[in-house]
């Protein structure tokens, strides 16, 4: 992935991981491998963790302690309503930037061609 992606990826993974909770209660490699399996193969699963840490301290998911058949018991996070308030306002403002960057797409592609 190159550095942009990188940079634009960092400000978006917050409204992603929520996203895939919204879809089901999972654990941090299970959302990581998830993510992977989607193209976004240059994520460290310690940022999916560091990630879920944050969401936990701010009260956007529950958290259910589950037994591991190997080593400890896992993490296993759900989205909670807060989750879900945070996530429509994820979508929302992903959806008013996509637009206003298409717009400038547009804008400009009509400004080359009149030039």
């Amino acid at each position: 992935m190159g550095n942009q992606m990188t940079e634009m990826l960092k400000g978006t993974l917050e409204g992603i991981v929520l996203a895939i909770l919204a879809r089901r209660s999972a654990y941090g490699y299970e959302i990581t491998a998830w993510l992977r399996d989607r193209g976004f193969s240059d994520i460290a699963e310690g940022t999916v963790y560091a990630l879920l840490v944050r969401v936990e301290q701010r009260g956007l998911v529950d958290v259910e302690k589950v037994p591991s058949e190997k080593g400890p018991p896992r993490k296993v996070y759900s989205l909670n309503a807060r989750g879900r308030e945070q996530l429509a306002e994820f979508w929302a403002t992903w959806h008013t930037l996509a637009g206003r960057i298409e717009q400038l797409r547009h804008t400009d592609n009509q400004h080359d061609e009149g030039a």
